[in-house]
């Protein structure tokens, strides 16, 4: 009993709370009903804290926890996604007088640098001239459907990319800006070089400090569905000297065109053709295959960093190797629910829209996110799965929180934040050499405000004390 007591010193028994984290919410207005908290010493049968644990919750990006633990067990850690390509006519002397057909698995992480590595090989391999069209086979995925400027009506940013069997550099472009040497113009370079796009550059360099929203410049597509062609206007503070931010343009399919010609190219090979969609045949075998990096090495980006469309290619591959192909958001979600049904976790809980957390509409309890926490905890990639996790202090979306305390590098978290919604997960090593499941999920018109994560920072103080 003295050590039962030991351990909930500190804790308000009328509100359910540490002292210290009640105290933060009664200062914030937070009400206990917009709150589920759960904090669990792994080993333990019994939680430490309990709050709301069954009530259903918008995660945001915390549910990224369950969909790559999932993949984590279902595909290994070593999995990798192939990118084969074929050819569909013999190269004679360095030319291939027929199509390159590049067919995509869905590797979430085809940046630019691994698509130079595989233009590098195709060169290894002889190939000079393609008298021909690169063919883009995504026929992997099925077809996603949709908007992306859905969620907020920002189509063209980066983290509303939808999911796409070849996804090349997830479709992101930055756009740099510079200020010209003779302070008469603004230059502006793009990255990756994408040879197909086309960039009307009316900014207007002025003297003066640098402020406003973006520096000034606003950037415009006149066709939303092709996005091949952007305007960027305003003015530009010299001062602001260089400038970048990444966008989302082109299809899928002129993306990946336009970022191979350019690689192409200046490795000294020649493309006659365009673009076109299609379909590697049954006759035909890879000329070539690449392989990406392993699941395990890509997750570390997927949970540090919170990207959404690597999540959401995750989740499609889900569906495509357990369900069946092609890779479709319903098959990924039936996979997550019957991993979680095989490990003893009732799925019914569990609301999935893409898996990602960028939804209005999906929904967890903090039980089942501490007890896919706890399953992580125990099974036998779990050196993987947390070294995955944002390490509070130091790195990913959690390095500005608690940076300056103890704590710094005590906690693997996960985070999540939406409009109305803050959220945490993960895991905290206490002083006391104790590891301890925390999970923390709050609804509140305020949450997004560093509301919860003053919440939350205060909640994992009290648990390194532990």
């Amino acid at each position: 009993m003295f050590l039962l007591g030991l351990l909930f010193a500190g804790a308000s028994a009328a509100e359910g709370l540490p002292d210290a984290v009640a105290k933060v919410t009664r200062r914030l207005g937070v009400p206990e009903s917009a709150l589920g908290i759960i904090v669990r010493e792994i080993g333990s049968e019994t939680p430490l804290v309990t709050l709301n644990p069954d009530t259903p919750r918008n995660p945001a990006s915390t549910v990224k926890i369950i969909t790559t633990l999932a993949a984590l067990e279902e595909l290994g850690p070593t999995y990798s996604w192939p990118t084969e390509v074929f050819i569909t006519a013999p190269v004679r002397d360095g030319v291939l007088d027929g199509d390159l057909i590049i067919k995509g698995y869905g590797d979430p992480y085809l940046m630019t640098e691994e698509f130079w590595k595989m233009v590098q090989a195709l060169r290894r391999q002889g190939l000079q001239t393609i008298n021909g069209d690169l063919v883009v086979d995504n026929s992997y995925f099925a077809v996603q459907e949709g908007d992306p400027g859905e969620f907020d009506n920002r189509p063209f940013h980066a983290y509303n990319v939808l999911p796409d069997a070849l996804l090349v550099n997830l479709k992101a472009v930055y756009f740099h800006f510079y200020p010209a040497s003779d302070g008469k113009s603004v230059l502006i370079k793009t990255e990756p070089e994408l040879p197909n796009l086309n960039i009307e550059n009316r900014l207007i360099p002025i003297a003066g400090p640098c402020g406003g929203y973006q520096h000034g410049v606003a950037m415009t597509v006149p066709d939303p569905v092709l996005a091949d062609r952007v305007i960027f206007e305003g003015r530009y503070a010299m001062s602001c000297g260089h400038y970048v931010f990444a966008r989302s343009v082109l299809t899928p399919e002129a993306f990946a065109y336009g970022a191979f010609k350019a690689l192409w190219e200046q490795s000294g090979g020649v493309l006659t053709g365009t673009v076109k969609a299609g379909v590697a045949g049954p006759e035909l075998r890879p000329w070539l295959t690449w392989n990406s990096r392993p699941l395990a090495e890509i997750l570390r980006y997927v949970n540090k960093f919170s990207n959404n469309v690597m999540t959401r290619q995750i989740l499609l591959t889900l569906g495509a190797e357990l369900v069946g192909e092609p890779g479709t958001v319903d098959g990924g979600i039936q996979a997550v629910q019957q991993y979680l049904e095989k490990n003893g976790i009732s799925s019914a809980p569990l609301v999935l829209e893409n898996g990602s957390g960028l939804s209005r509409n999906e929904r967890v309890t903090p039980q089942l996110m501490a007890d896919a926490l706890l399953r992580a905890n125990a099974n036998p990639f779990m050196p993987e799965f947390i070294a995955s996790l944002s390490i509070i202090g130091m790195d990913g979306t959690a390095r500005n929180r608690l940076k300056r305390g103890e704590e710094k590098g005590h906690a693997h978290v996960k985070t999540g934040t939406l409009d109305n919604v803050s959220a945490i997960a993960g895991y905290v090593d206490a002083k006391s050499g104790r590891r301890f499941v925390v999970v923390g999920l709050l609804n509140h018109s305020e949450a997004q405000y560093r509301t919860g994560e003053q919440i939350w920072n205060a909640l994992i103080q009290w648990a390194f004390t532990l």
